[in-house]
């Protein structure tokens, strides 16, 4: 079966009774028929079933959407959490001891960012961060301690990557559990388990969901360690997606390819217009064909999407403030992958970076490229005050 059929289809075989659409399972419990099979379950309820008990740790809606988001990252199990820095956390947590020593890409996303910066010292978990464009930067920053590497490839404001296989070798040489925040490519553009990677995080908000109206994470890699997981970060932090959202998500998975398709044609458009004007310094896209790793790009990617950033040329906060505040159609906002364009400005000094910079992030949603032309000619023109 192909993927696009088994993102319309696959998980809800079970659903005989005419509906189109699997209902929605709005419940805390599931009753049991006898105290034999009530035991029963409870000893297996953190293995893949479609027997439940209760729906903080398993929902036939939960069920539909994992089933769906394992055949599109070719993992042998998912899971489905009520945010994607649950599943960031439930990664970390799950591959980490107190004593242990993390090493992470430089540009992950914030807060996964800040959880390895703040909160992993507070339970004795050490880190090291790096540029991690070269895959020899990993090896360096390396303790006999070390036991999670964490990527973002492409990074989700200045685009940039890593070599999955060759990081891959280097941990599996030395015991060490691999995870990416996939979110980007939304599985269909990349696919990481095919590198060698260990644990791959999406925040299921973005693509995966597609509409701005649910927050939603997930996490694909092997059965055993799916069971682990569920076992422990999966039920003690009570993070699973509850059934409604799960449902939402299971309506954006069914038009993901559709939409990563269309992502990828206004992307090219996008990318060309901020080419043409001469206000802009510097693009960060991943489907630049001059981007510095583009081998890298070509070798792990079959494509980019409306999504990227930008410097601007000799500006100052004042004008940075007035180029936003004159977007009408792009509106001021963190997060991306739904219906609507954004833009948000982050002011960024990369340990890369000779000195800090306003970065412009754009996400460029379904309305049409001339009109969204339009509206950034004005932000433009603002900013010659």
């Amino acid at each position: 079966m192909n993927l696009d059929t088994m993102l319309a289809h696959l998980g809800e075989e079970s659903h005989d009774r005419g509906a189109v659409t699997a209902p929605i399972f709005q419940t805390s419990l599931f009753v049991q028929p006898s105290l034999d099979a009530l035991a029963e379950r409870f000893n297996d309820q953190f293995a893949e079933s479609d027997f439940y008990v209760y729906s903080r740790v398993g929902n036939p809606n939960l069920t539909i959407v994992q089933k769906k988001i394992t055949a599109l990252e070719r993992t042998e199990s998912c899971l489905v959490f009520n945010s994607g820095m649950s599943a960031v956390t439930a990664g970390i947590l799950s591959s980490v001891r107190a004593g242990d020593h993390v090493v992470a890409v430089d540009t992950i996303y914030g807060p996964s960012r800040a959880f390895i910066r703040d909160y992993l010292p507070r339970i004795g978990v050490s880190h090291t961060f790096i540029y991690g464009a070269d895959p020899l930067e990993f090896e360096a920053a390396c303790q006999p301690n070390t036991k999670l590497f964490v990527l973002e490839s492409p990074s989700s404001l200045l685009f940039q990557m890593q070599d999955l296989a060759a990081v891959a070798g280097i941990a599996k040489s030395r015991g060490i559990t691999t995870m990416i925040d996939n979110t980007y490519s939304s599985g269909i553009l990349q696919r990481p388990v095919e590198f060698g990677i260990d644990i791959i995080v999406h925040s299921a908000t973005k693509y995966f969901a597609g509409h701005s109206d649910l927050v939603a994470g997930s996490l694909c890699c092997t059965a055993e360690r799916a069971r682990d997981i569920m076992a422990n970060e999966g039920q003690f932090l009570g993070a699973l997606l509850p059934p409604f959202p799960a449902w939402l998500l299971m309506r954006g998975l069914r038009t993901l390819r559709l939409r990563v398709d269309e992502a990828q044609r206004q992307g090219a458009w996008l990318f060309q217009y901020l080419q043409n004007r001469p206000e802009v310094e510097q693009i960060f896209h991943a489907g630049d064909p001059n981007h510095p790793q583009a081998d890298l790009v070509q070798k792990q990617m079959t494509g980019s999407v409306g999504f990227m950033s930008f410097t601007l040329r000799d500006v100052d906060e004042h004008a940075i403030r007035r180029f936003g505040n004159a977007l009408e159609l792009f509106q001021i906002g963190v997060s991306w992958g739904g219906h609507e364009s954004l833009m948000v400005v982050v002011p960024m000094h990369p340990m890369h970076w000779e000195k800090p910079n306003w970065v412009v992030r754009l996400y460029i949603g379904l309305e049409d490229p001339e009109d969204l032309a339009a509206d950034l000619d004005r932000a433009f023109e603002a900013l010659r005050g």
